[in-house]
């Protein structure tokens, strides 16, 4: 099978500081990337960079805030001096019937999951022109495709990053950037900030839930492709996740 060599490439991965992030840099790093880890637990990303060694570079940022993540790609820049891949994983979860939820917990999650994702590809596009292969990969949902009771608010951020995903695809084609996204269903991290642990452990036993290192080899296939070549959906869950 023909894959590209990853050896040199520059990637930031957003929310690095735990599950899905985590497994990621970690693989992108064996294949020979560098990588900047992006979040806003300091200790968290700096003990996973020593981990990683010089191959990997911790910058502390809540994506949520447009001057932070400017902030992020000026040291990206002045750094590396461009960006091969961007990967949008950092994103929030707050179960409740919407009828109960309050407007702070709609803004917690609209500006991790979707402000996050705009304000990081606005801001790496600049640093993706001109390099081949270059990628722009996003988290989203199964909860992306299918409404969940619950789930509204988080659902609402998911179906329009897979939105502003197909309208990117279009337009930055013909800059030879690509554009992907990556639609989990349930796998084992810290998601659902407010469901309690025994609940989620119960449900991720019964269905045989992912593991993070499962999102992030299904990032760097899409990633390793030709440069001619976008994977551009990837819905990926388990065998027994029959709903949603």
């Amino acid at each position: 099978m023909q894959m590209q060599d990853l050896s040199g490439r520059v990637a930031v991965v957003t929310g690095a500081s735990s599950g899905i992030g985590v497994a990621t840099a970690r693989l992108l790093v064996e294949e020979g990337v560098s990588v900047v880890l992006a979040a806003r637990r300091a200790d968290k990303i700096a003990a996973l960079a020593a981990e990683l060694g010089d191959k990997a570079v911790a910058i502390t940022a809540d994506v949520g805030d447009a001057g932070q993540v400017d902030a992020l790609f000026a040291q990206v820049r002045e750094r590396f001096g461009g960006l091969d891949l961007l990967f949008n994983n950092a994103g929030v979860g707050i179960n409740g019937p919407f009828a109960d939820t309050r407007p702070e917990d709609w803004r917690t999650q609209i500006d991790a999951n979707l402000y996050g994702v705009l304000n990081c590809t606005h801001a790496a596009i600049p640093l993706l022109r001109g390099r081949p292969g270059a990628m722009i990969s996003s988290v989203s949902s199964v909860g992306g495709r299918y409404g969940i009771a619950g789930w509204s608010v988080y659902n609402a951020t998911k179906f329009a990053v897979v939105g502003f995903h197909d309208a990117l695809r279009k337009e930055l084609a013909a800059d030879g950037i690509r554009v992907s996204v990556i639609e989990p269903g349930a796998v084992w991290t810290e998601w659902g900030d407010n469901v309690p642990e025994e609940q989620m452990r119960k449900r991720r036993e019964e269905i045989d839930a992912l593991q993070p290192e499962d999102i992030a080899q299904a990032l760097v296939y899409a990633f390793a492709q030709p440069p001619r070549v976008l994977v551009e959906e990837i819905l990926i869950r388990p065998v027994k996740q029959v709903a949603p």
